[in-house]
């Protein structure tokens, strides 16, 4: 939706493609990504920064005045620019090879593993928030639009990440609501490869 991404190739790489500069030391490959940890992303000013992936609401309130209680961590593309619980978001861009998904019954879960049918990297639109803690700690977030799947994916999931050719990157992270809205749809068909992913140790989240 995604639940979980990976980025399996160099920095130097991934700035290079995104047309950003890189101010953070390359990393190993990462396999198994999840919510919580920090994971790579690429703001307005087109440098890659890291950020911890979900949104900790804190002071946000849904549209009927009541505070926004749970982490979020993906954001629905129908609404993101609607609900008063995302006034003030930023916008960024987060780079992957792919990310995964479940099917079947708890205890018999089969895992599948998306990636972009040419090898190339896939573009996540996202938004982004700066959680303020204790002590006045300053932790920057991000969380996933997501959209209605493609046809692709469509049999594993019924919502799938937003994802941005590499032509549309600069709109999302500078153009006008009215800009970006087209921006927000399923990814073309034919454009993912859907594979099982039998081989990732889940427990080296």
């Amino acid at each position: 939706m995604p639940g979980r991404i990976f980025l399996a190739r160099p920095l130097e790489e991934v700035a290079l493609a995104i047309g950003a500069t890189t101010g953070i030391e390359g990393e190993p490959v990462r396999w198994n990504i999840a919510p919580g940890q920090d994971i790579v992303v690429c703001t307005p000013e087109r440098a890659l920064k890291r950020m911890r992936w979900g949104i900790i609401p804190v002071g946000r309130r849904n549209a009927r005045g009541r505070p926004v209680m749970e982490t979020i961590v993906n954001a629905r593309s129908e609404t993101v620019f609607d609900k008063s619980a995302f006034d003030g978001v930023g916008r960024a861009v987060v780079p992957a090879d792919g990310w995964y998904e479940w099917t079947g019954k708890a205890r018999r879960k089969q895992a599948w593993r998306i990636t972009s049918s040419s090898g190339a990297l896939l573009f996540f639109a996202a938004i982004t928030d700066v959680w303020t803690g204790p002590g006045g700690v300053e932790v920057p977030q991000v969380a996933m639009v997501t959209c209605a799947p493609s046809g692709d994916v469509k049999d594993i999931h019924h919502r799938m990440g937003v994802l941005l050719d590499q032509s549309d990157i600069d709109i999302w992270l500078r153009g006008s609501e009215d800009a970006v809205h087209p921006l927000m749809r399923p990814f073309r068909d034919g454009g993912l490869v859907v594979a099982p992913a039998d081989d990732v140790d889940w427990s080296a989240a």
